[in-house]
């Protein structure tokens, strides 16, 4: 885990990013409940949004989540960290600090995400549903930050040991 504390601005971020998604969660399934109906709308709204307006949010979102994840990867990889999903699913010694780590490092992107989701589904649907928000901002941003950092942590890991080793001759 990092050393450093998050600024108060990241920590609201994380809160108000989690707060978004719970409480768009929850308004998703009161109002829209969980159907074989709503289960297909989703899927063809997803595969509606693979073109026309606002793709460039599918190269936006997981670039800004490339980002996130390239400081945190590399920090990882200095500290000697085990990738960072691994440990935080299955540590449970590093489980809470590690999640939370990930959560304020990636806040800022999932509320960029939900902010174009938002406004893709008011502009092209007409109508808006929160589930769909949240499930396109996981799919589009959160999923990415972890993969990514887990390549970046991998390669500076091999980077550093090969800068090392170059030292020590």
């Amino acid at each position: 885990m990092s050393t450093s504390t998050p600024s108060t601005l990241a920590t609201a971020m994380t809160w108000l990013a989690v707060a978004l998604v719970v409480a768009l969660l929850t308004l998703g399934a009161l109002w829209y409940d969980v159907s074989l109906e709503v289960t297909r709308r989703f899927w063809t709204d997803l595969a509606d949004r693979l073109d026309g307006p606002m793709t460039f949010r599918f190269y936006l979102q997981p670039a800004m989540a490339l980002l996130a994840a390239l400081p945190d990867g590399i920090r990882d990889a200095r500290a000697g960290h085990k990738s960072f999903l691994w440990s935080a699913l299955w540590n449970s010694n590093a489980t809470t600090g590690r999640l939370k780590e990930g959560i304020t490092s990636i806040a800022c992107v999932i509320l960029l995400g939900l902010g174009m989701d938002v406004i893709y589904q008011l502009k092209e649907l007409d109508q808006f549903y929160p589930a769909e928000a949240v499930t396109m901002a996981i799919l589009l941003a959160v999923l990415p930050y972890f993969v990514f950092r887990w390549i970046i942590e991998h390669i500076a890991r091999w980077w550093l040991a090969r800068h090392d080793t170059g030292k020590a001759m």
